[in-house]
């Protein structure tokens, strides 16, 4: 038995003085491709808006794809025995997974971007 007479006190806590704020909570941001597919919609047809929820989709698609490029590329560098993820397993997933013209197309526009990535360095 303890000497308080077997109670045990409780601690209250103490009232907060009016600077005394608590730190506000800092919602987390979420990573969108929104301000991407806003700038290429406008690139397409200026005059042409879109609502939240078609966002929504849109950039739920690209996720989608995004997830599939990813795991055919790395499913590819995986039957090398390599490690890393170079444009040629991101290339060959492209035209593994985009049909026709969307490939070539695509195939077209990767290229460029290396390129110009690469010469700026």
């Amino acid at each position: 038995m303890s000497p308080e007479g077997g109670q045990q006190q409780q601690q209250q806590p103490r009232p907060r003085a009016r600077g005394d704020r608590r730190p506000k909570r800092r919602t987390r941001r979420k990573e969108t491709y929104s301000v991407y597919i806003y700038k290429v919609l406008k690139q397409v047809h200026p005059d042409t808006g879109i609502s939240s929820k078609a966002m929504s989709i849109m950039n739920s698609f690209v996720n989608d794809v995004f997830e599939q490029l990813a795991g055919e590329a790395a499913r590819l560098a995986q039957y090398l025995g390599r490690s890393t993820l170079t444009s040629r397993e991101v290339q060959t997933a492209v035209r593994l997974l985009l049909p026709g013209e969307l490939a070539k197309h695509a195939v077209s526009e990767g290229t460029k971007a290396v390129t110009k990535y690469t010469s700026s360095k």
